[in-house]
């Protein structure tokens, strides 16, 4: 038990989380406020001793609006079951407290297992709170990439006819159908699986001779990120950051990849953002050289180094040098690059990032 003793609605909020866990309902927490409600104190522990509340089964259930008394004693025992109250009856079962000078006896429920248990609670709410959070990013992912995926078969379909299309068309209705359901997180994992070959099959036709992009696809699966973010469809934050002049200090230093590369094949990238070539000194033809040029055209673009370290440790180097790449084509419609790379950023933090959508909206504005 904490020495300084715990809240009692904040043990009550935690519980609410992890009712599961510890094997209690809804209906239980609720008859367990009402206990709650009749210790007179906020702190349970602490300087209190005095852990015993005695009120009838009247007073309770009037608590309780009016809930039936024989539903109100079930619900009881499941608390008692599950170990967050045990019972202090006296000789003849009646609940009630008594002074003998200064000590008190009291008998009825016994609210001390809360505070004794405290911390094992915390933790069953926040290993709760970690799996629904990575359920709800699970989710998004295979929704984003199942967006990418529609987008490469649109453009694969154009540009390079196959007889995979119609297959991988019939993949991303169906993975539309399933996500419609409440699925369970062995089923999201199956539908990450299936889009991540959907993906890799896709660059394969689209780009056949892009080897750097077949090696990294377990690595893609467990860093995923995505984005339904266009540069008109966000506000960014305004970054005080000037233009840099003078040579660039950061291309002394080697370039460094993390090995989660992007979802999109590099030639296409290429034919997205044609602008960033020009700043390569050597032709563009792996991921590397793509970072070596964001790194050259970055201080171009009046974004600080600290927004583009940001990114890139946010990212990965080369999902963030995409995202300059493709900056760069529409940097006259962007008031603030080092604001909106923030922005960005915060995404990628959260995992709601990939620069698969900035790619495509580019080609679909080429096509326009």
């Amino acid at each position: 038990m904490p020495p300084q003793g715990v809240n009692k609605w904040e043990v009550l909020r935690e519980l609410g989380v992890a009712r599961s866990h510890l094997g209690v309902t809804d209906r239980e927490l609720v008859v367990l406020q009402a206990l709650l409600s009749f210790h007179p104190g906020t702190i349970l522990g602490g300087n209190s001793a005095d852990l015993v509340v005695h009120p009838s089964n009247a007073s309770i259930c009037e608590r309780l609006n009016g809930m039936a008394c024989s539903t109100m004693r079930r619900h009881l025992a499941g608390l008692v079951r599950a170990g967050l109250i045990t019972r202090r009856d006296s000789p003849n079962g009646k609940r009630y407290a008594r002074r003998y000078g200064d000590e008190k006896e009291a008998f009825g429920f016994d609210l001390s297992p809360l505070p004794r248990r405290f911390a094992e609670i915390c933790a069953a709410a926040e290993a709760i709170r970690a799996e629904e959070q990575a359920y709800k990013r699970l989710r998004q992912t295979v929704s984003l990439m199942r967006r990418d995926l529609a987008g490469l078969v649109a453009y694969g379909a154009e540009c390079a006819p196959h007889p995979l299309w119609a297959r991988l068309t019939g993949c991303v209705a169906a993975v539309a159908r399933d996500l419609r359901r409440k699925l369970s997180l062995p089923d999201l994992v199956e539908l990450e699986t299936v889009l991540l070959e959907g993906l890799t099959e896709a660059r394969g036709i689209i780009e056949p001779n892009t080897k750097d992009m077949s090696t990294n696809d377990a690595h893609s699966q467990h860093h995923y990120q995505n984005s339904n973010t266009d540069p008109h469809d966000l506000e960014p934050c305004f970054e005080k950051a000037g233009v840099e002049v003078g040579p660039n200090p950061e291309m002394s230093e080697p370039v460094q990849t993390d090995g989660n590369l992007p979802t999109l094949p590099l030639g296409l990238v290429k034919a997205a953002c044609p602008e960033v070539q020009t700043y390569s000194p050597d032709k563009i033809r792996h991921w590397h050289d793509l970072v070596r040029a964001a790194h050259i055209v970055r201080p171009m673009m009046g974004i600080s180094p600290s927004a583009w370290e940001d990114a890139q440790q946010a990212m990965g180097p080369e999902n963030a040098a995409v995202v300059l790449a493709a900056m760069l084509e529409r940097i006259e419609e962007i008031q603030s690059p080092g604001g909106y790379l923030r922005a960005l950023t915060r995404k990628a933090d959260a995992g709601m990032f990939s620069c698969g959508p900035m790619i495509m909206a580019l080609m679909r504005k080429e096509a326009a």
